[in-house]
């Protein structure tokens, strides 16, 4: 009873009908922050910042038939997932700012109801997924990259998805360990029973092909994924008193876990290049159909495609005397101490005054992302000195998007590849901010003082967010309120 008891945890929150209330709203709160006055700004009607790349690349899509077809073009370095997702929104409301950002802001409000979701899952407390929503709506990365016609945005909702379906597997093969505890053939075998299929574990490979089909970063959650999967499928089979777990795991779970991280992830990948394989004029279509190799010439040719772009982002190193003015390196991100100007218009009056300052710019909310190094120092120790698995699982899932950016560190580097990032560093605060919370059997007191100090700070993010609200959606404001927004030199 006691193992059965370890495997399952804690149980999930009865509160369904209510989680599912607090989900909808919030996920329409957030729906409407991002659709806000979405088409605004734009230069002069036509894109801004990096958009001028994948709002025409999507319009380009749509012109051919979901490909890229201009060889004078330099810029097509990216899988067509994103820039296909662009093109629907294009499809529908033309090449316009709603046109080119819609897809985007569609994908930040669906993150809310993941986190949501997630963090439920994570702390089995309906409270604490409504504040990971509330905390994501308030972030200033996502908000205003779901407002920017970028691929980043959609690799981190599928990223975010595939973390979901991992924590929906490790539920799932706990509880069915827990069902062969209880019915006594979990120790038929030193190695522990079979678990069948793992339809989560599918969806998880599934969604790491669709977010390596955006950007091949995506890629780097696949490998983080995998090792915790089989870290925790031999952990529940220890709990389940299993002789042998982790070979056990190694012999059960390595092979189909191989096949649903790895395998089906290059599949969905590969699948996302439809359109490019069945095209005629696509960009390098046909770059090696004459090569003699094993492979189909398609194949060949998307290697060889694949290769020339692998290269491109090789050598694309900052030359000396010619660095990009919001070029940062990845030891500032967490704090996000050199964001990035993405617009900037000093002609406008319509602050009320002569001169005026329309910009946005992508910054984190001090008041989360400033807390980033304790919430990874307090991650580390509770995983590594009270073995919790939760922590484990944030702090893995955020350093897979930090760490493998100091490995090639001539590499011209931007803060908004931490965009993935943000929904785990949400994640990060929202455990602690449990343990600050306290449970019921804690005393009525202490619950008071905890949910006072969880109230006061998530109060401090909505505001902190909302001081940002000029800055992150290119409101027209004075000279002097510009200055008071920029706190740090580095935001210079």
């Amino acid at each position: 009873m006691f193992r059965e008891v370890s495997l399952l945890g804690r149980p999930m929150p009865t509160d369904r009908l209510r989680g599912w209330v607090v989900t909808i709203v919030l996920t329409v709160i957030g729906g409407v922050i991002r659709l806000q006055n979405l088409g605004y700004p734009t230069d002069k009607g036509t894109p801004v910042f990096d958009e001028k790349y994948y709002a025409w690349q999507g319009w380009q899509m749509l012109r051919n038939g979901w490909y890229e077809d201009n060889p004078a073009f330099k810029w097509t370095v990216h899988p067509p997932l994103g820039k296909q997702l662009i093109a629907l929104g294009e499809w529908v409301f033309g090449y316009t700012g709603w046109g080119w950002r819609i897809a985007g802001a569609v994908c930040g409000a669906l993150m809310v109801l993941l986190i949501i979701r997630i963090a439920r899952r994570l702390t089995r407390s309906t409270l604490l997924g409504a504040i990971a929503g509330v905390l994501l709506i308030c972030d200033g990365v996502l908000h205003l990259m779901s407002r920017t016609a970028m691929l980043d945005i959609f690799l981190a909702f599928f990223v975010l998805a595939a973390f979901g379906f991992l924590l929906l597997d490790r539920d799932q093969v706990r509880a069915r360990l827990a069902t062969a505890l209880r019915e006594g053939w979990v120790t038929t075998s030193d190695h522990g029973p079979r678990l069948g299929f793992r339809w989560y574990r599918l969806l998880c490979g599934v969604s790491l092909g669709l977010a390596a089909g955006t950007k091949w970063s995506g890629l780097y959650w696949a490998a983080a994924f995998g090792v915790l999967m089989i870290v925790w499928d031999a952990s529940a089979r220890r709990t389940a008193g299993v002789a042998h777990p982790w070979l056990g795991a190694l012999r059960r779970d390595l092979l189909p876990g191989l096949w649903a991280l790895l395998a089906v992830p290059v599949l969905v990948y590969l699948a996302t290049w439809w359109a490019w394989f069945a095209s005629e004029t696509g960009f390098d279509r046909h770059l090696y159909d004459n090569w003699q190799l094993i492979f189909p010439p398609a194949l060949r040719s998307l290697f060889g495609y694949s290769a020339a772009v692998l290269e491109f982002h090789n050598g694309l190193v900052t030359q000396p005397g010619q660095a990009h003015p919001w070029e940062s390196k990845p030891w500032g991100w967490p704090m996000g101490l050199r964001p990035m100007l993405y617009h900037f218009d000093n002609s406008t009056t319509a602050c009320g005054e002569s001169s005026c300052v329309s910009a946005t710019m992508l910054i984190g909310t001090p008041a989360m992302w400033w807390l980033a190094f304790p919430m990874l120092g307090w991650a580390l120790w509770q995983m590594l000195g009270r073995l919790d698995w939760r922590y484990a699982a944030v702090l893995v899932a955020y350093l897979a998007g930090l760490l493998p950016w100091f490995v090639n560190l001539d590499r011209q580097m931007y803060f908004f590849y931490m965009t993935p990032v943000s929904a785990f560093l949400v994640l990060g605060l929202v455990l602690p901010l449990g343990q600050i919370l306290g449970r019921a059997v804690d005393g009525e007191e202490r619950r008071r003082t905890g949910l006072l100090v969880v109230a006061l700070y998530v109060g401090l993010v909505v505001a902190n967010f909302g001081w940002l609200w000029p800055i992150l959606n290119g409101d027209s404001i004075t000279n002097g309120h510009w200055q008071a927004e920029l706190w740090l030199p580095s935001w210079r």
